[in-house]
């Protein structure tokens, strides 16, 4: 991993090198039809906006939307060139080592997992420096069938009603359909997340 700068008020640019995830491979969630190595990723420029091992859930926007009680597994951040469905940046998973907070990254994405966040269905892609094993997918799967069960109860007690759950997966490609580019008027998510 080489970073240009190591300063939180400028973007640190790394290199992916590494990949790990939570859980082990006999957990299983359901049967998933996969063949390692059949698409080719699509690479795109990802922010981190959560770094792996934060207990601070940030939005896009950079204000902290909650404190989690455990650390997230994995960076998360967005594509700031994209919109999601719900209308805030696309989503994106960056497997691997821990990133700095506002990391700009060059990532391959080798899929997506839906999730539906108060009745509103969202993309998040999966980024990694290689492909993603059967077994990858489903401990991606796991963690977010639990968050969206989590996710459910946060926004019970916000009084903020709609459906949660982890709708599955789908190709990079499908995602990247349903994703808008965006505008430059843009300046955050129609709605509270």
């Amino acid at each position: 991993m080489t970073a240009v700068s190591t300063t939180v008020s400028e973007p640190v640019k790394v290199a992916i090198s590494s990949f790990d995830l939570i859980g082990s491979d006999h957990d299983a969630v359901q049967p998933i039809p996969f063949q390692e190595g059949a698409t080719k990723p699509i690479e795109l420029d990802a922010v981190v906006e959560v770094p792996r091992g934060s207990f601070l859930k940030r939005g896009s926007t950079g204000k902290v939307d909650f404190i989690s009680p455990v650390p997230c597994p994995f960076n998360y951040g967005s594509v700031p060139q994209y919109l999601g469905r719900e209308g805030d940046l696309l989503d994106a998973v960056v497997l691997g080592p821990r990133l700095p907070y506002g990391s700009h990254v060059r990532v391959k994405v080798w899929g997506a997992v839906i999730l539906t966040d108060h009745g509103m269905s969202d993309d998040k892609l999966i980024c990694s420096s290689r492909p993603l094993t059967g077994a990858d997918r489903r401990r991606l799967l796991r963690f977010f069938h639990l968050y969206a069960k989590c996710k459910g109860l946060l926004n019970f007690c916000r009084r903020r009603p709609g459906r949660n759950a982890c709708e599955g997966w789908c190709e990079a490609e499908q995602a990247m359909a349903r994703a808008r580019p965006r505008p430059a008027t843009w300046q955050g998510p129609p709605v509270k997340f």
